[in-house]
């Protein structure tokens, strides 16, 4: 048993309580977020938070994620702090490389941790890859790392976000590779990105559908388009299949009738009945 979830177990005082508050945790570098579970309250979390401060060294600090992530900035609306340090700024570390991030002001997980490699061990070299929805560059810049792309175009609309990516870019070293551009990622593409690409990220499920239009005329002829969506789904359902069939669709409104699923994945749940699951279109 993690020390996490023993801590939790010793202080609410019921396993399946504290497996599920467990289950809720992240570690952003040096900060844990923690989500309420039901049937707990905000002082038995808090509780909770003051022990993994005192026993957890690389632990400084503690918040409650009190809203859902939402908005064009996909950032939390509230956050309430529990324990350590007052601050919400800290570096996180990911494959190898470095990211200067805010969680009040920069959305971040680290279960994405496994979908940022995957994505770039698939990106073959002098690729130009365009991430139409970047936050602080986590995609943008481990794909620069790993892949020796051409070209990566890194948009995103939240102000904050753009700065922390402008800064991760240099502390990583990637800016001949990475350009960060901030605005609103339909409009870069029909300003100035029409037909550079060869394959397209659409890491956000809000807006995957919407965006498609412009994801399909970012491509050159031929390319990839990963695009993430979240999914309910009922007892039975594949919310793979349910992804696809939404993913198709929308390629073929945006223009792109041969459009095939060549893969798939459920990336993590985000509610009850509900995952988040990224589809990799060829397009072309």
């Amino acid at each position: 048993m993690s020390v996490i979830r023993r801590i939790a177990r010793e202080v609410l005082g019921d396993e399946s309580l504290a497996r599920t508050l467990w289950k809720r945790l992240d570690i952003i570098g040096d900060i844990a977020v923690l989500k309420l579970p039901p049937g707990v309250s905000v002082e038995a979390v808090r509780r909770v938070a003051e022990r993994l401060v005192e026993e957890l060294p690389y632990v400084r600090s503690v918040w409650l994620a009190a809203s859902p992530v939402r908005g064009e900035r996909r950032v939390r609306e509230r956050l309430i702090h529990l324990a350590g340090e007052r601050r919400t700024e800290t570096v996180y570390r990911e494959h190898g490389c470095e990211y200067r991030v805010d969680i009040a002001r920069v959305f971040i997980t680290p279960r994405l941790s496994y979908e940022h490699a995957r994505v770039a061990r698939l990106v073959r070299p002098w690729e130009v890859v365009t991430n139409m929805f970047a936050g602080a560059g986590l995609f943008s810049i481990l794909i620069a790392c790993w892949a020796c792309p051409r070209r990566v175009y890194s948009i995103d609309i939240n102000p904050d976000a753009y700065k922390y990516m402008v800064e991760n870019v240099m502390l990583n070293r990637v800016d001949h590779i990475v350009e960060p551009i901030l605005g609103d990622a339909a409009r870069v593409v029909r300003e100035r990105l029409r037909g550079t690409s060869d394959r397209v990220l659409m890491p956000l499920p809000e807006l995957a559908e919407e965006y498609m239009p412009e994801a399909v005329a970012a491509l050159r002829a031929r390319g990839v388009i990963h695009v993430y969506l979240h999914v309910r789904y009922s007892r039975g359902e594949d919310p793979r299949r349910i992804a696809g069939e939404r993913a198709l669709e929308a390629a073929v409104r945006a223009g792109a009738p041969r459009a095939r699923v060549i893969g798939s994945r459920r990336v993590r749940p985000v509610g009850p009945r509900t995952d988040q699951v990224v589809v990799d279109l060829l397009v072309g």
